[in-house]
């Protein structure tokens, strides 16, 4: 049976901030980590780490990470593990964001596609703005939506960005950086106690399903994809993990089909198959790896 976090230490006193994290701690929290999600906590993460445990530690009422560490190993459920995770994984994400690959998704992938069945799917979607973009950039860019059976799926780690990702509401100020137009046909004003909030509208939630996926566990769905989108989550890996990852997309993904990475990521000095299309953009053309020697796949993708 699990001990209570108040039978381990309870002290309503505790000065947080001054709360240190040992050497010896911080791998112990760093390597559990990279062991469930993969995400390489490196040394220089110290202080954030600090930082974003000191939630879990107020929320359990635990007086030293020690204590915490202690509680930790004794969850077998594992939910705290997920609880450590979540707090520690970067959610920084905003609608249409890297708006380049959604010009590219409307100009030069959709008229490719077999317009009646598209599949695309959003790995590591945060609070859902990236799946949200996708179908609202297909929605204006497809002549009849009712003759195409559209389905987007976003999945993360984290479900409390999951939570709010189906809710589809978001501030005022994320909305921004959207043309009125888009504003206004794609999102409706849902009351709120302090801000004004927007809720994504019914048709385009309808598009998307959520669904939570740790990326370094077993995959359920089958695919095959036209589009996966994977994008600013690979550099949170070590090399290994990354390459492992685009590996595994590789099945998914239907012959001529796409990975789309962040434009500050890059599979250049990566072990893949991939055809290299533009900065961040990779096709899935089988057998063209073996027509291509890596260092000439390298420099033409430097040289972009």
């Amino acid at each position: 049976m699990m001990t209570d976090a108040k039978n381990i230490n309870q002290d309503a006193a505790v000065d947080f901030y001054s709360l240190k994290l040992s050497e010896k701690q911080f791998r112990h929290i760093s390597n559990t980590v990279y062991k469930v999600s993969g995400i390489d906590l490196h040394q220089g993460k110290e202080e954030l780490v600090k930082a974003r445990l000191l939630k879990r530690l107020r929320s359990l009422r635990l007086g030293n990470f020690e204590h915490y560490l202690q509680y930790l190993e004794q969850d077998q459920s594992g939910r705290e593990t997920q609880a450590m995770v979540d707090v520690l994984t970067t959610n920084k994400t905003n609608f249409f964001r890297e708006s380049e690959h959604l010009d590219f998704l409307r100009t030069d992938i959709l008229p490719k596609l077999n317009q009646e069945k598209i599949r695309i799917w959003s790995a590591g979607c945060s609070s859902g703005e990236e799946p949200y973009s996708i179908a609202i950039t297909l929605s204006e860019a497809l002549s009849d939506m009712g003759k195409t059976d559209l389905k987007i799926l976003g999945t993360d780690i984290s479900d409390r960005m999951l939570d709010r990702a189906r809710q589809g509401v978001y501030e005022q100020e994320l909305l921004k950086t959207l043309p009125p137009q888009i504003a206004g046909r794609y999102f409706d004003l849902h009351p709120g106690k302090s801000a004004r909030l927007y809720q994504v509208n019914s048709r385009i939630q309808s598009l998307v399903s959520f669904a939570r996926l740790n990326l370094m566990e077993e995959w359920p769905m089958a695919g095959p994809f036209d589009v996966i989108f994977c994008r600013n989550v690979m550099i949170y890996f070590d090399k290994p993990t990354q390459e492992r990852l685009v590996r595994r997309f590789w099945p998914l993904i239907k012959e001529g089909g796409y990975l789309m990475v962040g434009h500050s990521e890059s599979l250049t000095f990566l072990s893949h198959e991939y055809r290299y299309v533009r900065p961040a953009v990779y096709q899935k053309i089988k057998g063209y790896a073996k027509n291509l020697k890596r260092p000439a796949r390298a420099v033409q993708e430097v040289a972009s």
